[in-house]
């Protein structure tokens, strides 16, 4: 199924203000969480943060490239979450809770093998009778990857993703063109905050000399990303930790949706193919959106992306 039917604000076409506006203006109030903080085995630890109502089922929301659980597109859709009859579980990846992890990995478009500790861990409490996922950018390449790839929870009953640089090569490229350039200089500053923590911690092992000549995802990728997780080099990350090649081995059912003014998002990360050939996936192209953005104004502060969440989960479409 393909459906189009978000329309913007006006004066909100663009696919920058899209994406730009709800980042630095948008305030999401009402959502408290509890959090929990788990072991990985490998020694480490994961902060998870919890909105409950007392709802049976819950969704496990997953968070873009330097994101985390207080990200107002998180916050919204935890808020919209509650609201529909679903518990949240808003994930933090490693090091992106306000702590440096332990260890020298940190999160990667790859890292499935924390997905599936934290959907393990909550199954596991048996307090839930279906467990659904949410996953924004990275965090949707993620999921899909998890669903595609890996054993998945027999738990996991549904998922929803937006934003989605399924061709992780393709989408490194493309916002490392001049247009995306305000974007690319913000990734690589957060980023180079989390590798000077990690040099602080593993002195001799990792460190920035030289950070200021990395001016795109393949430079950072090629010097810490590949190398840290085991990769050969950037195109060997990208290749083998994209859900493009994956999806259609999903066999719960999954949307996806990826507005075609995405400013992040190239040709081959609208899997059309890979949706005809399998029936579990739906793929929602909306003419605009940006990039986690699908803007709305509204008395309860509920944006076109979350309301679409929900029902689907819900099975209302």
């Amino acid at each position: 199924m393909t459906l189009t039917d978000y329309i913007s604000p006006p004066l909100f076409a663009n696919g920058h203000i899209q994406s730009i506006f709800p980042n630095v203006f948008r305030k999401v109030n009402g959502v408290r969480y509890e959090r929990e903080r788990i072991q990985t085995p490998d020694d480490d630890f994961l902060d998870l943060d919890w909105s409950c109502n007392g709802h049976p089922n819950l969704a496990v929301v997953c968070h873009g490239l330097e994101g985390n659980s207080h990200r107002a597109y998180v916050k919204g859709m935890v808020k919209a979450l509650n609201s529909g009859g679903w518990d949240a579980l808003a994930w933090n990846y490693r090091s992106c809770s306000g702590e440096p992890n332990r260890s020298m990995r940190f999160y990667h478009n790859g890292a499935t093998d924390d997905l599936d500790w934290v959907v393990r861990h909550v199954a596991g409490k048996n307090r839930y009778r279906r467990i659904a996922l949410v996953g924004f950018s990275l965090g949707g390449n993620l999921t899909l990857l998890y669903l595609g790839k890996d054993d998945p929870d027999p738990r996991v009953s549904r998922a929803v993703v937006f934003s989605v640089p399924c061709d992780l090569k393709a989408g490194a490229e493309k916002i490392a063109k001049p247009a995306n350039t305000i974007y690319m200089k913000r990734f690589l500053k957060l980023l180079h905050e989390k590798i000077k923590a990690k040099a602080e911690l593993f002195p001799g092992k990792i460190d920035d000399y030289g950070y200021s000549s990395i001016k795109d995802f393949k430079g950072f990728d090629d010097r810490y990303t590949a190398p840290i997780h085991g990769f050969r080099d950037a195109y060997d990350y990208w290749e083998k930790c994209s859900s493009k090649p994956h999806l259609t081995n999903i066999r719960i059912p999954c949307l996806i949706v990826n507005a075609l003014n995405d400013p992040f998002l190239p040709e081959s990360c609208y899997p059309i193919k890979e949706v005809e050939q399998n029936p579990k996936l739906h793929l929602m192209m909306p003419r605009s959106g940006g990039h986690v953005g699908f803007i709305r104004f509204n008395r309860e502060n509920l944006y076109w992306s979350e309301a679409l969440a929900v029902s689907y989960l819900n099975g209302k479409i």
